[in-house]
């Protein structure tokens, strides 16, 4: 009795079954094909995109890095030299004349920010002037062991990072000797960079520390000790044991992504500084990628949304007529998805339901292809002035140099620029921005590449040119944006620089280095003008 009692339950549940249409049944497994062909877009996109963006980041790290660590190195050079200028000047000046000493090392201390410190000593050790002037000091000899290092050697020195004994602050100095016309040793002048103050480095790299992103770089010594943070509690601290400070330690630059000592999985470009042996590091956790890439997803299912909802109810009402059109085109969204075809041209439909179904499915694809395309050119392109962004710059001149086609590099920077957002407002300075890059994509072929590589500064990649063409575009562009009439009530120049490939360099980093110096000396030799690098080293 109760067994015939389930039978009879059985046969109505599957009389029930029975009843449901053909249309909802045919409806529901659409419905569930499309979500399907959904989730597989958006898996496939998501793990794409995730690489992507982790080969870009640990590129775009690398370029900093390298980037920087010539800066440090060319800022090192640089005080080097002023050093050296202060050593051959005291060669000729009597040491006991208090007075003069003190002007002089006051002038050569105040006539640049190299040093936090400069220190006049005589080949004994002893203290003969300080600037700024400290009495406590002068007429005491030298405490720590890397002075007295240094006046041992007789040389040309750079410490490693100490604590001083007197002060108690954490420093790095340099030294030069000082030898009278005879050839004997008098001393040394040194100047110190107080690591946990304002310092050289912070007035260089402050503005670079950390960005909104994440995103930011440290500096160390040839024995892992950190030297430059964005906390400056942690400067100081022995970081050998980070993985990237150990290859560090061992002479090798790269890329790689790796979990730092607080536990954090992160993407980190390093290179070495030649002048002083130490070590720059850019990093950037890796959950800023993944935090982009999240937004790109939400904005991809964000637009696709209301195609595919709309979708799914045109075929609910008509699934019965269209099993085969469906059929077409869900295999054609899985082949789009794997890049097999382009989307086909659409044919009018025998059936006018099938028409239908078929333009809302080749629109919402069309959809999603122009807004992914749209997120890869908002990634290569500058927002402000439309033109290419750093980025893409790094890809072009790669692909370039890779393909030994020659070319020429203008770097241009607008001359004070910071007067013209002081005076008038960043807005403004914005519009003159736009406006130098309307003039300088006008200057240009259209096989030319420009980009706005940051701030004020413009780059511009001239295929099949060499230096002297370079030089007649650059004059065309700057006497064009001086004799325009910009956002502001004033005259605006700018200053460029030029370099050629491969005459001047076959590295890519070295060739932006180079036009980067002529620029600099355009600056040095009173703005409004072009400069193309004259003389160029190149390793044996």
């Amino acid at each position: 009795m109760i067994a015939n009692k389930k039978k009879s339950r059985l046969r109505r549940k599957v009389k029930k079954f029975k009843k449901v249409s053909l249309t909802a049944l045919l409806g529901g497994f659409v419905t569930i094909s499309v979500l399907m062909t959904l989730t597989i877009m958006v898996i496939t996109s998501y793990t794409t995109q995730k690489q992507s963006l982790i080969n870009n980041t640990l590129s775009v790290n690398y370029a900093s890095a390298v980037q920087m660590s010539q800066t440090l190195n060319s800022l090192f050079e640089s005080m080097k030299k002023s050093l050296k200028y202060g050593a051959a000047h005291f060669k000729n000046v009597d040491f006991n004349d208090k007075e003069k000493l003190n002007t002089t090392l006051d002038l050569i201390h105040n006539s640049s920010d190299y040093f936090n410190a400069v220190v006049l000593a005589d080949q004994m050790g002893l203290v003969l002037s300080r600037s700024p002037y400290s009495q406590a000091s002068i007429g005491t000899h030298v405490s720590s062991e890397a002075a007295k290092a240094a006046i041992k050697s007789k040389a040309s020195y750079i410490s490693d990072a100490y604590v001083t004994p007197r002060t108690n602050r954490r420093i790095v100095f340099l030294s030069e000797p000082i030898v009278d016309p005879m050839g004997k040793y008098k001393g040394m002048i040194s100047g110190s960079i107080y690591l946990q103050e304002n310092n050289i480095l912070d007035l260089s790299f402050g503005s670079q520390l950390k960005t909104d992103n994440g995103t930011y770089f440290f500096i160390v010594d040839h024995k892992g000790t950190l030297l430059f943070h964005p906390n400056v509690s942690r400067i100081g601290r022995d970081i050998r044991a980070n993985t990237v400070v150990q290859k560090l330690i061992k002479n090798q630059t790269g890329q790689e992504q790796y979990t730092n000592l607080d536990g954090v999985n992160t993407l980190a470009g390093y290179y070495k500084v030649p002048a002083t042996n130490w070590g720059v590091v850019v990093v950037s956790p890796t959950q800023i990628v993944y935090d982009q890439l999240n937004r790109q997803i939400g904005l991809l299912l964000l637009y696709i949304a209301v195609p595919f909802i709309l979708l799914t109810l045109i075929v609910l009402r008509v699934a019965r007529k269209l099993v085969h059109p469906f059929v077409f085109l869900a295999d054609l969204v899985q082949q789009v998805d794997k890049g097999q075809v382009e989307l086909p041209v659409v044919k009018p439909h025998w059936n006018r339901e099938a028409d239908l179904l078929t333009r809302a499915v080749l629109g919402a694809m069309t959809s999603f292809r122009n807004k992914t395309d749209q997120l890869v050119y908002d990634a290569r392109t500058d927002v402000l002035t439309g033109l290419n962004n750093r980025r893409t710059f790094e890809e072009v001149i790669q692909a370039w140099t890779h393909d030994e086609n020659p070319f020429a590099i203008i770097v241009l920077d607008i001359d004070r620029f910071k007067l013209i957002n002081d005076t008038y407002g960043h807005s403004t300075g914005d519009e003159v921005l736009k406006q130098i890059a309307k003039l300088i994509q006008m200057s240009v072929r259209p096989e030319d590449v420009c980009f706005r590589f940051g701030g004020e500064e413009f780059v511009v990649l001239l295929r099949d040119y060499d230096s002297k063409k370079a030089y007649e575009i650059a004059e065309r562009i700057r006497i064009s944006v001086e004799e325009s009439i910009l956002a502001v009530d004033r005259t605006v120049t700018i200053s460029a620089g030029i370099a050629e490939f491969p005459m001047h360099s076959r590295s890519e980093t070295e060739l932006f280095h180079l036009a980067d110096n002529a620029l600099y000396l355009a600056k040095e030799e009173g703005r409004n003008r072009t400069v193309i690098i004259q003389t160029v080293e190149k390793a044996k």
